[in-house]
């Protein structure tokens, strides 16, 4: 993306379906593009990052309605990736989670993200899962 512009992880407003997919098409090889209104609809808040007004990263935060809170599809642009934008977003999510009353914030991922959510503050815990 070079260097035009700032990037920094702000609440976002509004996010397409359009930019969205474009987002996540670059980032994953197997994403096939989808609408992300029932997603955004249910979401307790996103934080997005742009560059020149491309958005280049984003970060849902889902909410159980308490004091429970959990990151979903952090995403990079692959041209943006290596620079802590990742963090940066995680990291505001985290702030607008507190912010919506969240005291606990949970991640799932994958084994080969633990030192990434290792330096966005996030500690191993035990944990299980059922698909669906």
């Amino acid at each position: 993306m070079g260097s035009a512009g700032t990037v920094a992880a702000a609440r976002c407003q509004a996010l397409t379906d359009a930019e969205l997919n474009e987002l996540f098409g670059a980032s994953w090889p197997e994403y096939r593009p989808s609408s992300f209104v029932p997603v955004l609809a249910h979401s307790l808040t996103w934080v997005a990052a742009r560059r020149g007004g491309r958005l280049v990263g984003c970060v849902n935060v889902a909410g159980d309605g308490g004091v429970h809170a959990f990151i979903l599809d952090t995403t990079v642009h692959p041209d943006e990736r290596r620079r802590g934008l990742g963090v940066r977003l995680v990291r505001a999510a985290a702030a607008e989670a507190r912010a919506h009353g969240a005291e606990w914030l949970h991640v799932d991922h994958e084994p080969h993200l633990e030192d990434f959510y290792g330096r966005c503050g996030f500690r191993p815990t035990a944990a299980r899962l059922m698909q669906l």
